[in-house]
């Protein structure tokens, strides 16, 4: 009969360099969303508040992240699923290669934090 050994204890609020890595990609992306909201590139009504706000979001998400907070964890989370939806919807709408690939980057990003030595390291 194979004995088995106790897994050693998760080390709680260790960053893993992945984390790290998608916080950057992120707040980067969110900076150019921004700039493009401000330049009105989404429109000077409702698209550019809905930009702003969402943006804000997910930048509290990402510090939260950071801090590895579950809720930073949570918000990242699905702001990466609301930015691959849409991209994947802009590609049905445009056909754009570019949207195809972000939206598999925020998808891979997604698969990445729900990984459960991810989610264990959360406070």
């Amino acid at each position: 009969m194979q004995e088995t050994t106790p897994k050693p204890p998760v080390p709680k609020g260790k960053m893993l360099p992945g984390i790290a890595g998608i916080a950057l990609f992120l707040l980067f992306l969110t900076l150019m969303n921004v700039l493009g909201a401000v330049q009105n590139a989404f429109g000077s009504g409702a698209g550019k508040i809905g930009v702003l706000i969402l943006c804000s979001m997910l930048v509290a998400g990402i510090f939260g992240l950071l801090r590895m907070a579950r809720w930073g964890w949570a918000i990242t989370c699905g702001g990466t699923v609301l930015l691959a939806s849409g991209y994947f919807y802009a590609f049905t709408l445009a056909h754009a290669p570019f949207f195809l690939v972000q939206g598999f980057f925020m998808l891979a990003f997604f698969l990445y934090l729900v990984r459960p030595e991810v989610r264990d390291r959360m406070l």
